[in-house]
């Protein structure tokens, strides 16, 4: 399982998980596309937004293994903003998926809209404007 070295492991401040630790010895957690319902709780909706935000950072439009990442959030963005790279194996670690970036300006529009919002804590090291003095 290929481990994505600075990818945030969760949402800054929460308990919603990103990445797993270590791959399950009985096999990967299966990828399942879920229905986003209107009334999710806004807690979710931030978290599945900060979750697509961290995969464009870190991607960008460019292919990329599903790795370690938490199959829990994976799922809820699966078949609209992250796609499958050829046939779908939602048992793969090693499945290759992207963002379509076209549907995730449709479906999140703020991650777009102000790009501080979410990449900010994320950055490696201090932030331009920090003065060490």
């Amino acid at each position: 399982m290929l481990k994505h070295r600075g990818f945030p492991s969760r949402l800054p401040s929460t308990d919603f998980q990103f990445t797993i630790r270590r791959a399950n010895p009985k096999g990967a957690t299966k990828l399942t596309a879920r229905e986003r319902y209107r009334d999710r709780s806004p807690a979710d909706r931030r978290a599945d937004a900060g979750f697509l935000a961290a995969l464009i950072a870190h991607f960008g439009e460019e292919e990329f293994e599903r790795g370690n990442l938490d199959a829990g959030r994976l799922s809820w963005l699966l078949g609209r903003e992250v796609v499958a790279v050829g046939k779908l194996d939602p048992t793969d670690y090693d499945q290759l998926l992207r963002v379509d970036m076209s549907k995730a300006q449709a479906g999140f529009p703020e991650i777009f809209a102000d790009d501080d919002q979410f990449g900010e804590d994320w950055e490696d090291g201090p932030a331009e404007d920090d003065d060490p003095a």
